[in-house]
């Protein structure tokens, strides 16, 4: 019988993650949503630039929403953007993001939005 503090391979026998991963807390304001998975999201790209994306923070999402709310939040094909946002993926240099509706990413240059 093996004490909790024993575990073969450096694996909780509870949640099968390694020791090294900490264990998942509640997203803070500036945190990622972590809607998306880690491997996935390694290899998804801007489809315009092809330059890395992160998850945007629940900040990024509430001031979004706040515009889609307001009604002034476009999409860079020039639609009104009407449905809010679950989440989203930031490109890399901080001028996109990328709309994640029902943990679907929507990686269409036209529904790119503009930030700043």
């Amino acid at each position: 019988s093996r004490r909790p503090g024993n575990s073969p391979a450096g694996k909780r026998p509870e949640s099968g993650r390694p020791e090294s991963d900490p264990p998942r807390t509640s997203p803070e304001q500036t945190e990622p949503n972590n809607v998306i998975d880690k491997d996935l999201l390694e290899i998804l790209a801007c489809p315009e630039t092809h330059q890395p994306l992160r998850e945007a923070t629940a900040e990024e999402v509430a001031a979004l929403n706040a515009k889609v709310e307001a009604g002034g939040l476009t999409n860079v094909g020039g639609a009104k953007v009407e449905e809010a946002l679950d989440a989203g993926l930031v490109r890399e240099d901080g001028k996109i993001a990328y709309p994640i509706r029902e943990d679907i990413p929507v990686l269409l240059i036209d529904e790119g939005i503009a930030l700043g």
